[in-house]
Parts: C-alpha cells; sequence; structure tokens
C-alpha cells in the first residue's frame, strides 16, 4: 500500500470505504423501511379500522347528500303546490283552519264547564290507567275489532 491509503496513525483507509458506509447506511434504511411496510400489511386488525373509519365517512357523507335532496325536492313541492293553489282557496282554507281551531276550543271549554267534577276525576283517573297500560288497551282492542269485523263477514254469508 502506498502512504496515501494510510492514515496519521497508520490504519489503512480505501478509497471507498465512505462510500461503503453511506451505502450500508441508505441499506439500511430502506430495510426499515422494507420492514415497516411489511408490518402494516400484517396487520389486518389495523387495516380493518381504516377501512371501517373510510366506509363510515362515505357512508355520512352520502347520507347528508340525500338529506339535502329530500330536503330540496320537499321544499321544491310545497312551493310548487303552494303556486298551485288558486289565492282565493288558500285564503278560505286559513280561515276554516281559524274557525276549527276557535271551534274546537269553544267545544272542549264547553265540556269542561258542564261535566261534574266526580265525573271529571274518574276520566282522568281512567285517563291515567290507560297510559300506564296502553298496550294491554291496543291488544285488548285490536282483539275487538277482529272480533266484530268476523261476526260481521259471517253475518253476510247467511
Amino acid at each position: 500500500m502506498n502512504d496515501d491509503a494510510r492514515t496519521n496513525i497508520g490504519t489503512p483507509v480505501s478509497p471507498g470505504s465512505a462510500e461503503l458506509r453511506d451505502q450500508v447506511e441508505r441499506t439500511r434504511h430502506e430495510l426499515g423501511q422494507t420492514v415497516e411496510a411489511l408490518a402494516a400489511k400484517a396487520d389486518i386488525k389495523a387495516q380493518a379500522k381504516e377501512k371501517t373509519a373510510a366506509i363510515t365517512g362515505q357512508a355520512a357523507e352520502k347520507a347528508a347528500l340525500v338529506s339535502d335532496q329530500i330536503r330540496e325536492t320537499a321544499g321544491h313541492a310545497g312551493r310548487l303546490v303552494k303556486d298551485m293553489t288558486p289565492r282565493p282557496l288558500r285564503e278560505k282554507s286559513a280561515q276554516a283552519a281559524v274557525h276549527v281551531r276557535e271551534g274546537a276550543a269553544k267545544a272542549g271549554q264547553y265540556a269542561t264547564e258542564m261535566t261534574p267534577d266526580p265525573l271529571l276525576e274518574k276520566a282522568g283517573q281512567a285517563a291515567t290507567a290507560a297510559r300506564a297500560n296502553r298496550t294491554t288497551l291496543l291488544v285488548v282492542g285490536a282483539a275487538v275489532a277482529v272480533f266484530l269485523l268476523v261476526r260481521r263477514s259471517r253475518g253476510h254469508r247467511r
């Protein structure tokens, strides 16, 4: 070896050792990235979570879009009906609705005033019991309706 290939302390240095160190460092880095990529591919649970999150996001976006479209269509339909309905008919409908509300309020007030207190108390108790046993009442009512319909259909056959 010649003097240029040696350092001051006498150890030989090859001309490509710095390059070799850089190449080894690059190879280590690439190998580390490859191992990380393989580990990520092998982590099925993480992949499933990522895919679920992506699909959930897409579904939420589509639901919002469809919801907006439905609101827009309903609003358009409402405006169309309003525009197609003649103004006098709309005014008469509004007046009729006001009269019906007033009449119902008066009828309710009259019924309350004319009903004896003991009967109002019993009606209140019955309403409370009905709310508490709503399912039972619905089943009994349906059974009675079926019974009456069957009885009526048998009466028509004779």
